[in-house]
C-alpha cells in the first residue's frame, strides 16, 4: 500500500503541477477579461435567476433543481475535509489561492452552463443530454468527436474511482468512526484489515440509501437535492458564523496569516518561490475539487433545465461556484484557523475531517462533542448527495458513449453503489490523491 500511495503521489505532483495550474488559472482569467468581469457585474441577477425559475422553458428540471443537482455534486468533503487538507498541505494561504481560483472559475462556470443549454440534445423519450460531449461535438465540429468521447469516458470513470464515491463515502466513514468509535474500540476484519464497526455500517447504510435514490433517475435525484442541499448548506453557514462571532477577535490575525502564507512572506529566503506554489497548487487542486468550475461536470445537469435562454442558464450555473468555494468553503478555511485548529494539526499530525472537527469543537462555547456532532452530520449529507449529483453526471456521460442504451446505464448503477459500499474501506490519503489525479480532473478547460 505504501508503494501504491507513493506513485499515487508521483501521479499526483505532475498532473497538478505549474503548467495545469497557469492553464486553469490562465483560462479564468480570460474568461473574465472577455466577459467583461461579468461574474461581478451581474451576481446578483445571478442570485435572483436562481431561486425564480423561468416560465415555460424546454426541459426535464427546474433551473433550481438542475442547480441544486449540481451544487449536490459539488457542496461534498471538498467543502469540509478537502479544505482542511488543504491548508494542511499547503498552508493557510491555500485558501487565498483557492478563492482567487473561485471567482475566476465563475466565469468559466458562467461559460460552460450557456454552452450546455445551447447545444443541448432532446433524445426522443423526453430527455435531454448535453454537457461537454455535446458542445464538443457539435459546437467544435464531428472531427473532434473523439475529445467528446474521452471526456465522456473519463467521466464515467470518475464517477466510479474518484469525486463521486471514494472520497465521499470515505469521508463519511471516517466522521462516524471518529464520532461514534475514535478509539477503534470496537472491530471486525474485512478484506485481511481491521475497521471499526461504525466504518462496516456506514458503508452498507450509505449504499443503501445511495441505491434507493440513484434508482428512480434525474428527476427523483433532483428533488432530493433541492430539499437536502438549501437546508444543509444554509445550517453549515450559520455554525460556521456562530464560531467566527465566537472567535471574533482571532479573525484579523488569521486573515493576516492567510495572506502572508499566500506569498511566502514568512518563508526563509529562498523558500518563499516554493511556499507560494505549494499553497497555489493545494489551493487550487481543492477549489477545482470542490466547485468543479472548469471540470466540465455541472453542465450536465445544466442540460436539463427548463429554460430557452443559454445566458440565463449561464447565470444560474455560475452562482454555484459562489456559493460553494467562496461562501462554504472559505467558512471552513476561517474556522480552522481562528480556532487555532491549524496549529493543533501541524503539532499533532491531525488529517482531513479531523482538522475541521477540532475547529468545531474548539470555536463553540459548548462542553462534549456537540460540535463533532453537528459537522459530522453536515458532512454525511454533504457527502450524500454528492454521490447522488456524480451518479447523475457519470450516467449521462455513458448514455453519450452507449448511443441511449439504458440498459447498460442501469447496469453501471449498480455497479456504482458497489464502489460506494468499498469505498470506507480505503486510506484517508490514497482516496484524496486518486481524487486529484488524471481520472478526477478530466477537462480543466
Amino acid at each position: 500500500m505504501e508503494n501504491f500511495n507513493n506513485l499515487l503521489n508521483q501521479i499526483d505532483s505532475m498532473v497538478w503541477g505549474v503548467p495545469l495550474i497557469v492553464l486553469i488559472m490562465g483560462t479564468g482569467i480570460y474568461l473574465t477579461v472577455r466577459l467583461g468581469l461579468l461574474q461581478f457585474r451581474k451576481l446578483g441577477k445571478a442570485l435572483h435567476y436562481m431561486v425564480k425559475n423561468e416560465e415555460g422553458g424546454a426541459g426535464e428540471v427546474t433551473s433550481f433543481g438542475a442547480l441544486c443537482t449540481a451544487m449536490a455534486a459539488t457542496i461534498g468533503t471538498g467543502n469540509i475535509v478537502g479544505v482542511a487538507t488543504a491548508v494542511v498541505a499547503g498552508g493557510p494561504g491555500a485558501l487565498f489561492w483557492m478563492i482567487l481560483a473561485a471567482c475566476l472559475g465563475m466565469a468559466t462556470k458562467y461559460s460552460e452552463g450557456l454552452l450546455a443549454v445551447k447545444y443541448r440534445e432532446q433524445k426522443e423519450d423526453g430527455r435531454y443530454l448535453g454537457g461537454p460531449f455535446a458542445y464538443i461535438e457539435y459546437g467544435m465540429g464531428h472531427k473532434w468527436k473523439w475529445l467528446a468521447k474521452m471526456f465522456a469516458f473519463f467521466g464515467v470513470c470518475v464517477g466510479l474511482m474518484g469525486i463521486g464515491t471514494f472520497t465521499q463515502v470515505n469521508g463519511i466513514a471516517t466522521a462516524t468512526q471518529g464520532f461514534f468509535d475514535p478509539d477503534m474500540a470496537h472491530t471486525v476484519s474485512v478484506f485481511g484489515n481491521d475497521y471499526s464497526i461504525s466504518t462496516v455500517i456506514t458503508a452498507v447504510v450509505v449504499a443503501f440509501f445511495v441505491a434507493l435514490v440513484v434508482i428512480g433517475g434525474l428527476k427523483r435525484i433532483a428533488s432530493v437535492t433541492s430539499i437536502v442541499v438549501p437546508f444543509m448548506a444554509i445550517a453549515y453557514v450559520l455554525v460556521c458564523i456562530c464560531i467566527l462571532i465566537f472567535n471574533i477577535k482571532s479573525i484579523p490575525a488569521a486573515v493576516v496569516t492567510i495572506i502572508q502564507s499566500a506569498f511566502g512572506v514568512k518563508a526563509v529566503a529562498g523558500g518563499a518561490l516554493g511556499a507560494i506554489i505549494l499553497a497555489m497548487q493545494k489551493g487550487v487542486a481543492r477549489g477545482i475539487f470542490s466547485n468543479e468550475a472548469g471540470l466540465g461536470s455541472a453542465p450536465i445537469a445544466a442540460a436539463a433545465a427548463k429554460t430557452n435562454e443559454p445566458v440565463r442558464q449561464g447565470l444560474v450555473s455560475m452562482t454555484g461556484t459562489f456559493i460553494d468555494t467562496i461562501c462554504v468553503c472559505t467558512m471552513t478555511g476561517l474556522t480552522i484557523m481562528v480556532t487555532g485548529s491549524y496549529d493543533k494539526a501541524i503539532a499533532e499530525g491531525l488529517e482531513g475531517v479531523q482538522v475541521t472537527s477540532a475547529a468545531f469543537k474548539n470555536g463553540l462555547p459548548w462542553e462534549g462533542n456537540i460540535g463533532p456532532c453537528i459537522l459530522m452530520i453536515c458532512l454525511v449529507f454533504f457527502a450524500f448527495t454528492t454521490i447522488l449529483g456524480w451518479d447523475y453526471y457519470s450516467e449521462r456521460c455513458l448514455d453519450y458513449l452507449t448511443n441511449g442504451k439504458l440498459g447498460v446505464v442501469k447496469a453501471y448503477r449498480w455497479l456504482y453503489i458497489f464502489c460506494v459500499l468499498i469505498g470506507p474501506f480505503m486510506t484517508v490519503s490514497a482516496v484524496w490523491t486518486i481524487a486529484d489525479g488524471p481520472l478526477s480532473r478530466k477537462s480543466t478547460s
